[in-house]
């Protein structure tokens, strides 16, 4: 009976691991406002290893369309500047020799569509994984068939599973409509 509840907790970290990653990827789909997830993971190489840039440099947002990167170590600024260029992120870093700026233009009706595209792709991605977190689960309780569990205790565990699944599927497509919103909002 333990193994069970073991189980099942383990499901549901799974599970709340997954919606977690989630609302980070959703951090990082820019809205209309600028946000530091837009850029704190980037990878900068500096002293000979990628580390993220919110490890080598200070992030502020001083406008709703303004990042501020202040590096720390100044010789690295053009390291900086290089890789948030080459993100793959559009964004477009002014480098002034001690600071660096990234003005965020407005977002056009065919940009937002698309952001809100890539929002729901990310969705569906997190709901597959939330979807095998409950199959390896369900494959779990069955095997202990064979350890003597009974056949109503394994069928109501699937049913709790399931519940479990629902919940995070429909945390999920809250998540996505609330981004989505934020998205469209002009």
């Amino acid at each position: 009976m333990e193994e069970i509840i073991l189980i099942i907790d383990d499901v549901k970290e799974r599970m709340e691991k997954s919606y977690r990653d989630l609302l980070h990827a959703f951090t990082q789909i820019r809205s209309g406002r600028a946000t530091s997830g837009l850029v704190d993971d980037i990878k900068v190489d500096v002293y000979g290893q990628l580390m993220p840039l919110n490890q080598v440099a200070t992030i502020n947002i001083p406008e709703a369309r303004l990042i501020t990167i202040d590096v720390w170590d100044k010789s690295k600024l053009h390291d900086v500047d290089r890789a948030i260029s080459a993100s793959g992120r559009n964004l477009n870093p002014q480098n002034d020799g001690s600071l660096i700026r990234i003005a965020l233009p407005d977002l056009t009706e065919e940009r937002r569509k698309e952001l809100a595209k890539m929002a729901r792709h990310k969705v569906e991605d997190h709901k597959v994984s939330i979807r095998n977190i409950r199959r390896d689960g369900n494959d779990q309780i069955k095997k202990l068939k064979s350890e003597g569990v009974s056949e109503d205790e394994i069928h109501a565990r699937q049913e709790e599973i399931q519940k479990i699944t629902d919940n995070y599927i429909s945390r999920v497509d809250d998540a996505l409509a609330k981004k989505e919103k934020e998205i469209m909002t002009v």
